[in-house]
């Protein structure tokens, strides 16, 4: 181990003994659950670390708290969209229903194709939900967004394009 990962190891780890503590506390006060403030924390501390800005951080409350919000984000609107998925399947007449192996792989590309949305602009996301969930033209988008019909076709090949090259082969 190289004398630079051995500090960055060590500012990781004073990092996180200093703040887990608060930060497992802030979210569950925020969340009320304590198993999801345990598994948020860890995920807080593994973008840390995954990101390696351990070292950068000036402030670490404030630093950390940003990214649980965004975290906590994350789960919330991944949360809506399984709820979604599920009541429009709880429709659905028993004899087309898919099966429970079906409905897990489903609800798990419905998560990948959110995580390749997450970090476009809210319009061009709201353009590609709009045109694949409810099939509306390029006009009727427009429309809805108050934008050109070549915005809305901007939007959709960058969104297109970012799902298509992060969704895994």
């Amino acid at each position: 181990m190289s004398a630079a990962d051995f500090a960055q190891q060590q500012d990781l780890h004073a990092l996180y003994s200093s703040h887990h503590g608060w930060l497992q506390g802030w979210l569950r006060h925020k969340l009320g659950n304590a198993g999801d403030a345990a598994d948020l924390a860890q995920d807080t501390f593994i973008s840390v670390l995954t990101a390696d800005s351990a070292p950068q951080i000036r402030e670490a409350r404030p630093f950390l708290a940003t990214i649980a919000r965004r975290l906590v984000a994350h789960r919330y609107r991944r949360q809506v969209l399984e709820d979604a998925y599920l009541e429009a399947l709880a429709c659905l007449p028993p004899d087309v229903a898919p099966a429970p192996e079906e409905r897990l792989l489903a609800l798990v590309a419905l998560q990948e194709i959110d995580q390749a949305l997450d970090g476009l602009p809210a319009p061009v996301r709201t353009a590609f939900l709009l045109a694949q969930l409810e099939g509306l033209s390029y006009a009727e988008i427009a429309a809805r967004l108050n934008v050109s019909a070549s915005s809305v076709k901007q939007y959709l090949t960058r969104a297109n394009r970012q799902v298509f090259f992060s969704l895994p082969a």
